[in-house]
Parts: C-alpha cells; sequence; structure tokens
C-alpha cells in the first residue's frame, strides 16, 4: 500500500507534481506553503490502508514548477489547481485535507466546486482577515515581507515564524529524524529553495484571503476544523478556532502543534479517518431530520 505513483499534471502557468498511494475513496491532501507533498507523505502513507491518497506540491513551489515568468499567487489560484486534479481523477466528489495554508485553498475549494468536496477537514488555517485585530495583522505581515526585501529571507523566515506561530511557552517540537520518510527528508531540503518565492509572491496574496464564511457554513460539504494540542498562541490555532465558531462547530484536537500533521502522522491519521467518518454521517442527519 505504500507505493507511491508519481504524475505529473499540466495547468493553465504551471506543471504539478503530484504523487498517489492506496487504494480505496479519493482523499486529495493539500500542504502549506513553503512546503510541499513531502511535509504529509507520512500521514499520506499512514491513510493509504483506506484511501486512494493524492498529494501535490503547490504551484511555483518545489517539483511544480511555473511555466512562466514569477508572479503573485493568491488562493483562488491555488483552488483551480485543486479542482483540475481532482477533475483528472473523476467524477464523484472527494474527501479533502488541507493543512495549514493549503487548508485556504480547501476552504475556498468547497465554495467553488462543493461537488468535488465530500468532507474536509482543515487543520489550522491561517486567516487573519477573520481575527479582530486583522489590521494589526495585516502590518505585521506586509513588515514580514518588507523585511525579505531589506535584509533577505532569513531575517524575513526567522520573524515570519514566530509571527505566524506564537511565542511558544516551551521549546520548540524538534522531528524525529529517525522515524521521517525520505520524502519529507527531501522536502526540508527543497523547502529552502522555495522560500524566496513564497516570501515574495506566496505570503501576503494568501494571508489576505477571505473565505466566504456564509457559503461554508451553509454548504452541504461537512467540515471539521482542527487544531494543534500543543499550539502556542499564534495566528493559524486563534484562526482555527474562530473559524468553528463561525461555522457553528467544535474544532478537534491534533497532536502537537502546527506541525502536528508531519510529527505524529500515525496519531493524526487516525483523527483524520475518525472525523470523516463522523463527517459523512452527519452529512444525511438534517435530511432524516426533515
Amino acid at each position: 500500500m505504500n507505493d507511491v505513483q508519481i504524475r505529473t499534471l499540466q495547468v493553465p502557468g504551471a506543471n504539478l507534481h503530484y504523487e498517489i498511494r492506496g487504494a480505496g475513496p479519493l482523499l486529495l491532501m493539500i500542504p502549506g506553503a513553503p512546503a510541499d507533498a513531502g511535509a504529509l507523505a507520512g500521514l499520506a502513507a499512514a491513510l493509504s490502508t483506506r484511501y486512494t491518497v493524492i498529494t501535490y506540491d503547490q504551484r511555483g513551489l518545489s517539483r511544480s514548477p511555473l511555466t512562466g515568468p514569477a508572479r503573485d499567487q493568491d488562493v483562488a489560484v491555488f483552488t483551480e489547481d485543486a479542482h483540475r486534479l481532482l477533475t483528472a481523477h473523476g467524477d464523484g466528489p472527494a474527501y479533502v485535507l488541507g493543512n495549514s495554508g493549503g487548508a485556504l485553498t480547501a476552504l475556498d475549494l468547497v465554495v467553488r466546486h462543493p461537488e468535488q468536496v465530500r468532507a474536509l477537514v482543515a487543520h489550522e488555517p491561517p486567516i487573519p482577515e477573520i481575527l479582530p485585530d486583522r489590521e494589526r495583522w495585516r502590518a505585521v505581515f506586509q513588515n514580514v515581507q518588507d523585511t525579505y526585501h531589506a535584509e533577505g529571507p532569513g531575517a524575513a523566515m526567522q520573524k515570519f515564524l514566530t509571527t505566524i506561530e506564537g511565542e511558544p511557552s516551551g521549546p520548540p517540537q524538534m522531528p524525529d529524524f529517525s522515524q521521517m520518510p525520505p520524502e519529507a527528508l527531501e522536502m526540508m531540503g527543497r523547502i529552502q529553495g522555495n522560500i524566496d518565492f513564497f516570501l515574495a509572491h506566496v505570503l501576503l496574496p494568501v494571508l489576505r484571503f477571505v473565505p466566504d464564511l456564509f457559503a461554508l457554513r451553509s454548504s452541504a460539504t461537512r467540515i471539521a476544523v482542527g487544531v494543534g494540542a500543543a499550539s502556542p498562541d499564534g495566528v493559524p490555532s486563534r484562526s482555527a478556532l474562530a473559524l468553528a465558531e463561525h461555522l457553528g462547530t467544535e474544532p478537534i484536537e491534533f497532536p502537537g502543534d502546527h506541525q502536528g500533521l508531519t510529527l505524529d502522522p500515525t496519531t493524526s491519521a487516525g483523527i483524520v479517518h475518525d472525523a470523516f467518518t463522523r463527517l459523512t454521517r452527519d452529512a444525511v442527519a438534517p435530511a432524516e431530520v426533515m
């Protein structure tokens, strides 16, 4: 079940690298930038005994090069890539999991192409635009990009990580490299090559995304919002709690912090599968009541 098929899909403006594992109902997993499919490789392997899992590098990152000049990429563009990827793999709806910025793509997919999403698990989507102090966050992330232009990617990423995750209450979680799959180890090297593109062309367009909360709440697609049990009080965890409140649902807890899906894929896989099972079951409840 852990055999991986490597494929490429040509879409307008880019060639998407994607990977397929396992058998069963289709599950699309969307990583956040500047990471790529390698961040979810362990989780994909753990879920491949139950699902046909597709993971991919979003356009402009790692092995999904743009076919034209570098330009800003927003959530709507990423969403259409996900839509085309699902269209290439059948007519029926798929389960979708989005992590971090990839969860924004997943949420937008529910709004733009609801017929393609059977159920969604959105893990810590960073949505500063729905927070009460959104103007402050706009200035903060603008400062990150300004730092990139003035001081380079190292200083900007250090500022970004502190800003996006908040000040930790203890020492940061470090991965056990001996337990990480080869794809994740390779991804850590590829991230370095993604940072300039991420800071210049992805950071601000993505973090200024405003989800259609009314459409999400009224959608027939059931959504679960995940938050890390050890996540500090940063933008992702605060956004996840705010989104769950807007949707009228309780967030589900995942192990670890914002990187929990990567660092504890086995436990996370069980939570994801249980969430999809519950969401699918609950989706028929309103019809039964009426």
